[in-house]
C-alpha cells in the first residue's frame, strides 16, 4: 500500500514538474526570439526546475507562472505563439517595448487573463478574434502601436458579456467606430480608440 501511495505522489510531482517544464519552455521560445540590450531576462534559465524563481515572472502556490512583468524592459522581437500555453497566466505586461508584429492568435487561449497590455509597441496586423475569448479580461490596453483593420465584435461583446472595463486601442491605424449603448444599464465601460475617427 505505500509503494502505491508513493508511486501516485511521484506521478503528480512529475506531471507539476512537466506542466512548469511546459510554461518554461514556452517563455524559453519567446526569449530567443528577442533582442535583450539590458539583460533583463538573465535569469531566464531554461535548465531550472521551473520558471518561478526567474526574474519578471510570478507564479502561484502550483508552481503555474500568473504574471509576466516585461514594462520598459528595452525589448526588440515579436510575441510568440507559445505564450498560449501559459495556462494560469492573468497579467501579461510588456508595454513600452520595440515588440513587433502580429498579436498571435493563440493569446486567445489565455482565459484566466485580467490585464493585456501590450501598448507602447509596433506591433501590427489586426487585433485577433481570438481575443474575445478572454471572459476575465478586465484591461486590453493596445494603444500606440500599428494595428489595422476594425476592432472584432467578439472583443467588443467583452464588455457586454464578460468583464472588460478598459479597452484602448487609441494611436494605431484601426478603422470603423464604436458605439455606447447605455439602455442595457451595464457598468460604466471605457472604451478609448482613434481621436480621427468618431468614436462611441
Amino acid at each position: 500500500m505505500a509503494s502505491r501511495i508513493l508511486a501516485c505522489l511521484l506521478f503528480a510531482v512529475a506531471i507539476a514538474t512537466v506542466d512548469c517544464n511546459l510554461e518554461g519552455d514556452a517563455l524559453n521560445s519567446w526569449k530567443t526570439q528577442l533582442l535583450d540590450p539590458n539583460s533583463v531576462l538573465q535569469s531566464w534559465d531554461p535548465t531550472l526546475v521551473n520558471p518561478c524563481t526567474w526574474f519578471h515572472v510570478t507564479c502561484n502556490s502550483n508552481n503555474s507562472i500568473t504574471r509576466v512583468d516585461l514594462g520598459d524592459a528595452g525589448l526588440s522581437g515579436p510575441l510568440v505563439p507559445e505564450l498560449g500555453l501559459l495556462a494560469n497566466l492573468q497579467y501579461l505586461e510588456v508595454f513600452g517595448n520595440n515588440i513587433s508584429g502580429a498579436i498571435p492568435t493563440e493569446l486567445g487561449n489565455l482565459t484566466e487573463l485580467v490585464s493585456l497590455d501590450l501598448y507602447h509597441n509596433k506591433l501590427s496586423g489586426p487585433i485577433p478574434t481570438s481575443l474575445g475569448n478572454l471572459g476575465s479580461l478586465s484591461f486590453m490596453r493596445l494603444h500606440g502601436n500599428k494595428l489595422t483593420g476594425t476592432i472584432p465584435e467578439s472583443v467588443i461583446n467583452l464588455i457586454t458579456t464578460g468583464r472588460l472595463r478598459i479597452l484602448n486601442v487609441s494611436n494605431n491605424l484601426l478603422s470603423g467606430t464604436v458605439h455606447r449603448n447605455n439602455s442595457t444599464g451595464l457598468r460604466v465601460t471605457t472604451v478609448i480608440q482613434d481621436p480621427k475617427t468618431p468614436a462611441m
